[in-house]
């Protein structure tokens, strides 16, 4: 097996583990199921195992996922109500690929645009060839990977917004991972701006 795939298959277990096929209301079997045929395309792909594995919220819905993060056994959480998550939505040009699941590649939390005004970091990632992360990227990474909000910092999450202008931010409070939102034009001091290289779905592997 690839180191891409590997890791695919290790992020799978991990999202299985903590519930994810009960909130896309299957069973685990069907679950891994629909991510079986990226997975095996990642077998074949130029990739390491610097990738997020991403459920798309057609197949479990961004407001029921934050819970299911952790941090030394302190659960995730936010004060939004659920439709305020809802409508965070992936912004033109950073849409999803196809599928139930798909492929962000090097992510990170946006360590060097730290303390930057969203639209002021927007331009930088745009200008650094960059791509900025969705709300269902960042609950990834807080899945995946929480100790980068303790070891790295918090982040914004450019590629979503909200029709007020608001985009999404986790950060560290309370000793576990919380679900916010910042506006436009605000700066913060311990959030970065989260980006990837690239998004890639199964049908890009072809």
């Amino acid at each position: 097996m690839s180191k891409a795939s590997v890791e695919a298959q290790h992020q799978l277990d991990r999202i299985v583990a903590l519930g994810y096929p009960d909130v896309a209301d299957m069973s685990a079997a069907a679950f891994r199921s629909l991510a079986r045929p990226l997975v095996e395309a990642l077998e074949h792909a130029d990739l390491d195992e610097r990738i997020l594995l991403v459920p798309t919220r057609e197949l479990v819905s961004p407001e029921s996922l934050i819970a299911r993060t952790s941090i030394n056994r302190m659960a995730g959480f936010t004060t939004m109500p659920p439709r305020d998550i809802a409508s965070f939505l992936p912004q033109d040009g950073f849409e999803p690929p196809e599928g139930p699941f798909y492929i962000v590649v090097e992510p990170h939390t946006g360590t060097k645009y730290t303390n930057r005004e969203p639209d002021v970091a927007r331009k930088l990632i745009d200008s650094d060839g960059r791509l900025p992360l969705t709300l269902e990227e960042g609950l990834a990474i807080a899945t995946q990977h929480p100790d980068w909000l303790r070891e790295k910092n918090g982040f914004n999450l450019l590629g979503s917004r909200s029709a007020d202008g608001r985009v999404p931010s986790i950060w560290m409070s309370q000793n576990a991972p919380r679900l916010g939102a910042v506006w436009p034009n605000s700066k913060h001091t311990w959030l970065g701006n989260a980006f990837c290289m690239a998004r890639r779905g199964v049908s890009l592997f072809r």
